[in-house]
C-alpha cells in the first residue's frame, strides 16, 4: 500500500490579488517540497475537474451559477473582503474538488491506503450557498459526501486542524448525523463562529483555543476531547482537513505549533483509523500561509501519512 498524491497544475491559475495570503505562492512551496526524493514514492495522480453532480451534493445549483457568473474575463474580481476570483479560479475550484472525489475512491478501492490533496483554493469555509474565507466549494464536504453516496458509507469523521473554525463543513454537516465534524481552532478569529456550544444534531465538536495557548492545549484538546469522541462515533472513513495556520510562523494565528505538533495529530487520527476504518485516510489542504512554515508543515504531514500506509 502506499500514500496517493492528488494535484494539478491548475490550481495554479486561481490567482488573487498581490499581498492576498492565499496566493499561487502556496502550492508552489508545497509542490516544491513534494517534488524532493523522499516523496518520490508517493503514487501521484492528477485532480479530475469536479462534476456539477459531485458538487451539487452540498451547494445548490444557484451556488455554482452564482459563482460563475462573478468570473471576470481578466484580472480579479472580489466575492468579498477576502475572497476573489479570476478568469480560471472556476476550474481550480473544481480540480481541488475532484481531488477529494478521486482520493476518497482510490482509497475507498484500495489503490492507496491513504491520501492527501495538494490543491487550492481552499474549502472549509464555503458554505451551502456561499463563498467565503478565501474558498469557493467545500472541498471535503465534497469528498465525505461521495463517500457516503458513492461508496454506501454510514459514518465519516471530519477533523479540522486548520487554526480558523470550518464555519462551512459545519453548515452543511449541523444536521446530518453521517458525519461528525471536529474542530481545534483558535478564539475568537474569523470567521467568528465555532463556539463550545454549537454542537448541531450531537454531531460537531468544537473545541476552541486562546492566541498563545500552544501546543500543550492543542494536545489536550485532542487527547481530552477530540479522540474520544472520533472513537465514539466509530468512523468507516476519517477526513482531515489539514490547515497549517496554527504554526508558530504564520501571520494569520497565534496558537504557536510547530511540525510536530502536525506530526502528533496526524499519528493520533490515523490510529483512529487503523481501529475503525482500515486504515482509510484521506487529507486535503486547508490554510497556511508562512510559505516555509506551510511546505515544512505539508512534508511532515505526509511522512507520517506514508509511514502509516506501510
Amino acid at each position: 500500500m502506499t500514500t496517493a498524491l492528488i494535484s494539478h497544475p491548475d490550481c495554479y491559475e486561481h490567482v488573487t490579488p498581490d499581498g492576498h495570503p492565499e496566493c499561487v505562492d502556496r502550492l508552489r512551496a508545497v509542490d516544491a517540497v513534494l517534488c524532493s526524493e523522499e516523496f518520490m514514492h508517493l503514487l501521484r495522480a492528477p485532480a479530475p475537474l469536479a462534476e456539477d453532480a459531485h458538487l451539487l451534493r452540498c451547494h445548490p445549483q444557484s451556488h455554482l451559477d452564482r459563482l460563475a457568473a462573478a468570473i471576470p474575463q481578466a484580472g480579479d474580481r472580489a466575492l468579498d473582503s477576502d475572497t476573489f476570483v479570476s478568469p480560471l479560479s472556476l476550474r481550480a475550484a473544481r480540480r481541488a474538488a475532484g481531488a477529494n472525489v478521486l482520493a476518497v475512491d482510490m482509497v475507498m478501492a484500495g489503490e492507496a491506503n491513504n491520501a492527501f490533496c495538494a490543491t487550492r483554493p481552499p474549502g472549509h469555509h464555503a458554505e451551502t450557498t456561499r463563498a467565503m474565507g478565501f474558498c469557493l466549494f467545500n472541498n471535503a464536504a465534497v469528498g465525505a459526501l461521495h463517500a457516503i453516496e458513492r461508496h454506501g458509507l454510514h459514518r465519516v469523521a471530519i477533523m479540522d486542524f486548520d487554526v480558523h473554525h470550518g464555519n462551512g463543513t459545519q453548515e452543511i454537516f449541523e444536521r446530518d448525523g453521517r458525519v461528525f465534524y471536529a474542530s481545534t481552532h483558535e478564539w475568537p478569529l474569523y470567521p467568528g463562529t465555532g463556539a463550545a456550544h454549537e454542537r448541531g444534531a450531537g454531531n460537531i465538536l468544537n473545541v476552541p483555543l486562546e492566541g498563545m495557548s500552544g501546543p500543550d492545549a492543542f494536545r489536550e484538546a485532542f487527547t481530552g476531547q477530540v479522540l474520544p469522541a472520533l472513537r465514539r462515533f466509530r468512523p468507516e472513513l476519517m477526513y482531515i482537513s489539514a490547515g497549517f495556520d496554527a504554526h508558530a510562523r504564520d501571520p494569520l494565528s497565534t496558537i504557536q505549533l510547530s511540525e510536530r505538533d502536525f506530526v502528533w495529530a496526524t499519528h493520533a487520527l490515523c490510529d483512529v483509523a487503523d481501529e475503525f476504518a482500515g486504515g482509510r485516510v484521506v487529507s486535503t489542504l486547508e490554510g497556511g500561509y508562512d510559505l516555509e512554515a506551510l511546505a515544512r508543515s505539508t512534508a511532515a504531514h505526509l511522512r507520517v501519512l506514508m509511514e502509516r500506509a506501510g
